[in-house]
């Protein structure tokens, strides 16, 4: 099956990690007046979240790589992004941010490609140190009822809703990077 990576199918990016997608939670496309304001703007915008966690939360992320996979070019993994300082209240350590990110590693360069597997930086600072021309297309919002995945990653109850998007990263205007993001309501 050709897949369209300009599209971002979420249950086949949940299945690349969990057999059962209620393990993550169960997922409402929703438009961005029903996103609570603050969390909003880590959401509904074109911008890497790499660059807009660290604007709201006023320190740089770091990036815990959970699980991988790779079939031919397209390589994935589930990450955290997590505080590397804390500020205002909030610990170092704290994740701001549950991924799961889909890259066509054919259309990047092998020194992006290489730091990438690393695993040492998020995925957005890599993509910018190596000054990869890079343009991010919101897709969709989400309002996610967390299931025990989440629960724990984000230290949520099951009744405490998050947000998310998808989103595609287009790298020298080819469709490279498909993205599901989760952030916890922090308004």
């Amino acid at each position: 099956m050709k897949r369209d990576a300009t599209q971002v199918d979420l249950t086949e990016l949940v299945d690349l990690f969990y057999d059962q997608p209620k393990a993550l939670g169960e997922f409402a496309e929703v438009v961005a007046e029903e996103i609570p304001p603050a969390t909003r703007s880590l959401l509904n915008h074109h911008q890497h979240m790499t660059v807009t966690v660290e604007r709201f939360h006023r320190c740089p992320v770091s990036v815990r790589v959970l699980q991988t996979s790779q079939r031919g070019d397209w390589y994935a993994r589930e990450i955290l992004l997590e505080r590397t300082a804390s500020a205002a209240g909030a610990p170092a350590g704290m994740v701001v941010q549950y991924g799961i990110v889909r890259l066509n590693l054919g259309l990047l360069a092998d020194a992006v490609k290489n730091e990438i597997l690393a695993g040492q930086k998020p995925l957005g600072r890599v993509l910018i140190e190596h000054d990869v021309l890079r343009s991010v297309r919101l897709l969709s919002l989400q309002r996610i009822l967390p299931g025990p995945v989440l629960q724990r990653h984000l230290g949520l109850g099951p009744d405490e809703a998050c947000y998310g998007r998808t989103a595609v990263i287009f790298c020298d205007q080819q469709p490279a990077i498909q993205l599901l993001e989760v952030v916890p309501d922090v308004g």
